[in-house]
């Protein structure tokens, strides 16, 4: 049976942590910044984990 691939676009954008959750960072913090308030801003700054009921799905998507 061949390797699983990775899916590279996944694998740039979220990291394992040590404990095994996924780690990702908050999308809309890019362009259009001006209307958005600062403190949302900073939020947006911020890693978070990935949703439990994702976990399955993205495991798929990164194997190793």
């Amino acid at each position: 049976m061949p390797k699983m691939k990775t899916n590279r676009s996944a694998a740039k954008r979220i990291k394992k942590t040590a404990s095994g959750k996924l780690k990702r960072f908050k999308s809309m913090h890019s362009h259009i910044l001006t209307k958005k308030t600062t403190k949302r801003k900073r939020n947006l700054r911020k890693a978070t984990m990935i949703a439990h009921s994702d976990l399955r799905r993205f495991s798929v998507m990164l194997p190793n």
